[in-house]
């Protein structure tokens, strides 16, 4: 059974959509034990309340720098026996000592069709934005592993989504959510635990 944190640093929507297929029995050999907010204040930890996983708290800004921050994250999974780490919607970049510490076993959802609107910079509405701006007819979510490179690993599951005219950026995240995240996140971690990926 691999352990799984979840992190994140806002509403919990991906979080929950994971919770969910988790109680439905969709990953028999993960269990999320782990949920890890980027701030005190975000509706995910709620969430993983309602769940009863345990959670924590890691703040950049609490840290003199990108190390010291990655050192005390490192920490809080290490201590809860953290096998498998999954980003979603954590807005902090994890660092090497992260990264190296799970080879292959960091996943992250992002909302677009990777290679397309990603990289440093691209992250929530600002994505969806940039798909209206350029005039896309499709776009989606894909979820990868983490490297060093931002959105740069190798991909696992992406799933196309349909834009719609008249579409706000709004409206296309809300969708891509829907249609995408919720789907691939779940089905992404099933895999991993399943020794599939």
């Amino acid at each position: 059974m691999m352990r799984i944190a979840v992190l994140v640093s806002g509403g919990g929507t991906n979080l929950q959509a994971i919770l969910e297929s988790e109680r439905r029995g969709e990953n028999p050999n993960g269990k999320v034990t782990l949920v890890v907010a980027s701030k005190p204040s975000v509706y995910a930890l709620e969430r993983a309340a309602n769940f009863g996983v345990e959670t924590a708290v890691v703040r950049r800004r609490d840290y003199a720098s990108g190390e010291d921050f990655d050192a005390a994250l490192l920490g809080v999974l290490k201590d809860h026996g953290i096998d498998l780490v999954v980003l979603a919607g954590f807005l902090s970049v994890l660092g090497p000592s992260v990264i190296a510490a799970y080879p292959n076993r960091i996943l992250n959802v992002h909302p677009s069709l990777i290679p397309s609107f990603c990289g440093p910079g691209y992250y929530g509405l600002k994505v969806h934005e940039e798909a209206l701006r350029r005039g896309v007819k499709v776009t989606g979510a894909t979820v990868h592993f983490v490297n060093e490179v931002c959105d740069g690993g190798p991909i696992l599951l992406q799933k196309a989504v349909e834009v719609l005219p008249g579409d706000t950026p709004e409206a296309l995240q809300k969708r891509v959510m829907e249609q995408a995240e919720w789907k691939l996140l779940p089905q992404a971690i099933a895999m991993v635990c399943n020794g599939e990926a």
